[in-house]
C-alpha cells in the first residue's frame, strides 16, 4: 500500500492543529475549575493528606504520571509529596478483577487506603467508566473529595459528583484530544503545587 507523503504530512499537520485548537477552546472554560482544583489539592497536602489517582488505558498512564510527579518531582528538586496511583499494582488489580469484579479494581483499594481528608483524582475521557464511578462513590462514603477529569458531556460521572467535588471537563468528543488536554491540566496542577509550596518559577534561558 502506498500512502502519499503529501497526505501523510497533511494528516500530521491536522493533528497538531486540532490539538492546539482544542486547548485554545478549553482554556477559558476550564480556568475556574482548574483553579478551584488547585486550591483543594494544595489544602489536602498542607493538611497532611494524600492524593490517590486512577484511570483506564491512557488515563491510567496519566494517573501514574501525576503520582510520579508528586512523589519525585515535576520540574524542580523538592521534597516528595504523598501520592498513590491505584493503577500501578498489577497483582492487586488482577486479583480483585478475578476474585470480585473489574468494576471494583480501584474502589476496593480506595476503601483500604483512603482516609477522610484525602483527595481522589479520577480520570475518564468518556465519564462513563464503571470502575471510576464506583471509586468516586467509595470516596464519598469515606469523606474523600474528588477531582474528576472528563470529556464529552461528562457522562455518568457528572451526575454522581457531589457539591464538594470538582469536574474538569474538556469540551471535545475526540478521545486523543481529551487525553492531550488532560495532560496539560495535570501539568498545570503540578506547576501550581511547585510554585505555591516551594516558590519555584521558570528559570530564564
Amino acid at each position: 500500500m502506498h500512502f502519499p507523503m503529501s497526505d501523510m504530512i497533511e494528516r500530521i499537520k491536522h493533528n497538531f492543529s486540532d490539538s492546539i485548537q482544542t486547548k485554545i477552546n478549553a482554556v477559558d472554560m476550564l480556568l475556574p475549575a482548574i483553579s478551584l482544583a488547585s486550591e483543594k489539592l494544595l489544602q489536602c497536602l498542607l493538611d497532611g493528606h494524600k492524593i490517590m489517582s486512577c484511570g483506564n488505558g491512557g488515563s491510567a498512564c496519566d494517573a501514574m504520571r501525576f503520582s510520579s510527579e508528586m512523589l519525585n518531582r515535576f520540574k524542580h528538586e523538592r521534597p516528595s509529596l504523598p501520592a498513590i496511583t491505584l493503577t500501578g499494582d498489577i497483582a492487586t488489580i488482577t486479583s480483585i478483577a478475578n476474585d470480585s469484579h473489574y468494576s471494583e479494581i480501584f474502589a476496593r483499594q480506595l476503601r483500604a487506603l483512603g482516609q477522610p481528608g484525602d483527595l481522589l483524582l479520577a480520570i475518564s475521557t468518556s465519564g462513563n467508566s464503571i470502575n471510576i464511578l464506583n471509586t468516586i462513590k467509595a470516596a464519598q462514603d469515606r469523606n474523600i473529595r474528588t477531582i474528576a477529569l472528563t470529556g464529552h458531556d461528562g457522562g455518568k460521572i457528572a451526575a454522581v459528583l457531589g457539591e464538594n467535588d470538582i469536574e474538569i471537563r474538556v469540551p471535545s468528543y475526540d478521545i486523543a484530544r481529551i487525553q492531550e488536554t488532560h495532560l496539560v491540566v495535570l501539568h498545570c496542577l503540578c506547576d501550581i503545587v511547585d510554585y505555591s509550596l516551594f516558590g519555584h518559577e521558570e528559570v530564564a534561558p
